[in-house]
């Protein structure tokens, strides 16, 4: 199977990893099904403590596995179910989950990784990771309800920048704007990352709970997505954007 998100439990630490290494992690529509699953089981356990998120090698995931798009992107109805059962389901099971998530952020965190990362409660970057959502340059918008969450990140002056001028930021930009908490050298990135999850892993667990409810309780509610927000599924520059990607070659928008 094409890509697969992982997870194994090491005492009270549980770590899950997104691995598609051929396409440097990119989601697949089966990865964020499972997504969904794994965060469901993981929020079960009793056990568990403390989450970290991560991609499998040297990077944390490089958005959608965009070779799938031409499957189901360009009509309405099924674009509006990839994005608002498929991938908010995933993401929403993210966002429920009563235990502190760590991200763990190497190389590319771009488009569905920020997102991803988004849903962390903490995230650590390396200092050569990069950080963006050009997706513009394939001719279409990043779905409402993910864009909120992005925009309630990274900012609003970060998310419109990568948006609507397709910037991607790197990590000291992304400590900066309040994305990251904290951001280490490559080569101390895994000490620091153990430290911090060790400091995590001693505090009381009924308190951490409790702290990330009262601080999850500030956010504003996400409303359903419209219908009409997919209306551009079968659009020219939609269709181009995504088949000039396929075909390695500039968009002729």
């Amino acid at each position: 199977m094409l890509g697969s998100i992982q997870w194994q439990q090491n005492g009270p630490l549980a770590t899950v990893t997104l691995s598609n290494p051929a396409r440097m992690n990119a989601m697949t529509r089966a990865m964020w099904l499972q997504l969904r699953e794994v965060f469901l089981e993981v929020s079960a356990r009793p056990d568990v403590r403390c989450v970290l998120v991560q991609g499998a090698g040297a990077h944390f995931c490089a958005g959608g596995d965009i070779s799938q798009y031409p499957d189901f992107r360009f009509e309405s109805s099924s674009l509006m179910h990839f994005h608002e059962v498929e991938v908010w389901g995933g993401l929403q099971a993210m966002l429920d989950c009563p235990l502190p998530l760590l991200a763990l952020v190497r190389g590319n965190c771009m488009g569905a990784g920020l997102e991803i990362a988004s849903c962390c409660d903490l995230r650590l970057g390396a200092g050569s990771s990069v950080y963006g959502a050009p997706i513009a340059r394939l001719g279409f918008p990043m779905a409402p309800r993910e864009a909120a969450l992005v925009q309630q990140a990274v900012g609003a002056a970060t998310a419109s920048a990568m948006l609507l001028a397709a910037q991607t930021f790197d990590a000291a930009h992304m400590l900066q704007c309040g994305f990251l908490a904290w951001n280490a050298p490559d080569e101390a990135l895994q000490a620091q990352a153990d430290a911090l999850l060790a400091r995590m892993l001693g505090l009381a667990p009924q308190a951490a709970r409790l702290n990330k409810q009262v601080l999850r309780q500030g956010r504003a509610a996400q409303e359903p997505t419209p219908d009409s927000a997919y209306a551009y599924a079968a659009s020219p520059e939609h269709r181009e954007g995504v088949q000039a990607f396929l075909e390695k070659r500039r968009p002729d928008f």
